[in-house]
């Protein structure tokens, strides 16, 4: 795991100063590799890498950035898990060190593109190819990793974050369709930032640049072909053998591993198969607020520990480490996403990162699973429809009205939700009350001046991709684990990175390793969604491994943050400060005097309010500093 920053010519004419340019921006991501550092510059000044390095695998040889004999260097961010299968396929005695950094460069010389076909984990690297003066870039899967672009006259220029490219883009402005996408979705669409002129890399998508131009291309999807061939019973076992398969790669490890353990399925059941496999020297960590028991899981968490025979170390999250830590973890996160849990994953990483420098994780398990409680909403009025309308045969719906009642007790919290869901256009199109459930911007109506952002049509942009790629068409619950795979996924996965990189800590995702994602793809709806049981199938299988305690939950819902409570309380002040400040009262689409008004009045986990905070002190973080990050161009004399 590691932080990885290039810039190349794109005339391939040489760029004065360009390993100065590489080097600064490697500096920016010194957080992400305490344990090394090092850059590379082409002899012709026609590309320039910088890597700073958190040392896992291959301890001692693994320096980067890496060459071979041919020439060609990497920067590499991430783990290849098969990298030993991978080596005895190439040939050992080619190999000049024991680190998958290698592996990567040596599959490039000998299947080219195609070596991405042949990863099994998270990555995204840069490879200069030497004999075709060009680079080649490529992005895991799901994008677990990240990888960030910028263009400057004839240089293009990489990186991990997205803080890296600042300096040397011509203005640290806004991108304002994605600003109106974070305002509707809390998050920004695939491909974009809310940085203008920064771009990412989609996840799945190699990128090559050389003098014909930047060529972006699609090397995976996820095809949803639902096999009826075979039992529940069968899915279980071969679900609990790639569970387990997928947990076996991702311990390899020349340091001591850990987990997370939220005291929800997916993180227990990784924590406890680690455990299995890894011994001893496994344990867990877990975060809890002692403000009030609906904000405390950590019994939970203790008795997977119990069960599974690890040590589980808890830490107490009080509300001034949020006062004492909200601008650091937006300043780490490059933007705001996807809702408050990246306040205590921060803590929790932190705390985490004492111990160990890999940790493992249940991220992904909602989205390719179908954990969120809206598909029970939405599943819950297309069957009140179908049976309207006479129409529970017609093969669209996995679930009856009559069976889905016993499980709608797990909405015992979502009240508001549902009476806003119900509100207006009750019985449209599947992908209309979709788009309702992710729509965050109803409550935005009054401090938002929506006149100002750039006219356009946030449900198009959802329609395209609710309504695109894969999913079974007449299976309402792929298409919305589809979208959220596509979409919220990759927000979650950023989080992921960036909370855990922030403290030279490796976050890694079993759940996420594509023959297993691929198999549930095929899994039918009703397997994954019976009677309105979310998670069906995965439950299924952790009651092999967990606590009934745990899997027989219906009050779990992510990691719930006192946030609201604290506002009203010792967080008070500092909130109404951050608000109230004369640079939040003149932002121009935000009316953030409406916004002070209406502290204290949001509902207990205040996620609306957590995205105009978190906005707010994005403007302040970036925005307000455009100095300091014109002054490391101006350092670095780099002027394309």
């Amino acid at each position: 795991m590691c932080g990885i920053a290039g810039v190349v010519s794109r005339t391939l004419r040489p760029l004065p100063c360009i390993e100065a340019a590489a080097r600064s921006m490697g500096e920016i991501l010194k957080h992400r590799g305490p344990d090394d550092s090092g850059a590379w510059r082409h002899e012709k000044d026609v590309a320039a890498f910088s890597h700073r390095r958190l040392s896992i695998i291959d301890v001692r040889n693994g320096h980067q950035p890496m060459r071979d004999e041919a020439g060609n260097c990497i920067v590499f961010n991430g783990e290849i898990y098969n990298y030993p299968e991978l080596r005895e396929e190439i040939g050992g005695d080619r190999f000049r060190t024991d680190s998958d950094t290698e592996v990567i460069l040596r599959s490039y010389s000998r299947w080219g593109a195609a070596c991405v076909n042949r990863l099994r984990g998270m990555f995204s690297f840069a490879i200069w190819d030497e004999r075709e003066s060009r680079l080649f870039c490529a992005r895991d899967r799901f994008g677990i990793k990240p990888f960030y672009y910028a263009e400057n006259g004839p240089a293009w220029l990489f990186a991990s974050e997205q803080k890296a490219l600042l300096p040397f883009v011509d203005e640290i402005g806004t991108n304002m369709e994605a600003l109106r996408d974070y305002l509707v979705f809390q998050f920004c669409l695939p491909g974009e930032t809310l940085f203008r002129g920064v771009r990412e890399l989609p996840a799945a998508h190699t990128l090559t640049v050389d003098a014909a131009g930047t060529r972006i291309e699609r090397y995976w999807d996820l095809h949803y072909v639902p096999d009826f061939d075979h039992t529940e019973r069968y899915f279980e076992e071969k679900l609990d053998d790639l569970l387990n398969e997928s947990v076996r790669y991702h311990l390899r490890s020349d340091v001591p591993v850990g987990a997370y353990v939220s005291g929800g399925i997916d993180s227990s059941l990784v924590a406890t198969m680690g455990a299995g496999h890894a011994g001893d020297a496994f344990c867990g960590f877990n975060g809890k607020f002692s403000w009030g028991p609906e904000f405390d899981e950590s019994e939970y968490a203790h008795a997977v520990a119990g069960r599974a025979g690890f040590a589980l170390h808890v830490v107490d999250i009080e509300a001034d480490d949020f006062s004492d830590n909200i601008e650091k973890i937006i300043y780490h996160l490059d933007c705001p996403v996807a809702g408050p849990g990246s306040f205590p994953q921060y803590m929790v990483s932190k705390f985490a990162a004492r111990h160990r420098k890999v940790v493992l994780g249940g991220q992904g398990g909602d989205e390719i699973f179908g954990g969120y409680t809206r598909y029970l909403i939405a599943y819950f009025e297309q069957c009140i429809r179908a049976a309207i309308d006479g129409t529970m045969d017609d093969g669209n719906f996995v679930v009856t009205y009559e069976s889905i009642i016993p499980n709608l007790k797990s909405l015992r919290n979502y009240k508001g939700l549902l009476q806003e869901f119900w509100r207006d256009g009750i019985f449209a199109g599947m992908d209309r009350r979709y788009f309702r459930l992710v729509n965050r911007s109803s409550g935005l109506a009054d401090v938002v001046d929506w006149d100002a952002l750039p006219p356009a049509d946030s449900f198009e942009r959802f329609e395209a991709i609710f309504n695109s790629g894969n999913a079974d068409k007449q299976s309402y619950f792929d298409l919305m684990t589809h979208f959220d795979f596509k979409t919220l996924l990759p927000a979650l996965l950023q989080v992921e990175d960036r909370m855990s990189m922030a403290h030279g800590l490796e976050a890694r995702v079993p759940l996420l390793d594509h023959p297993l994602v691929e198999m549930t793809a095929s899994l039918p709806a009703d397997v994954k969604f019976r009677n309105g049981d979310l998670k069906h199938v995965l439950k299924a299988v952790a009651r092999r491994y967990l606590p009934p305690a745990v899997t027989g939950r219906v009050d779990k819902m992510g990691f719930p943050t006192p946030l609201n409570d604290w506002i009203a309380g010792p967080l008070g002040e500092f909130v109404r400060d951050v608000f109230s400040s004369s640079e939040a009262r003149t932002r121009g689409f935000v009316r953030n005097g409406r916004v002070v008004d209406r502290i204290g009045k949001e509902g207990r986990f205040a996620r609306n309010l957590w995205g105009l905070l978190s906005l707010e002190i994005w403007h302040r973080q970036f925005h307000d500093r455009a100095a300091d990050y014109r002054r490391i161009r101006r350092d670095a004399a780099f002027n394309p």
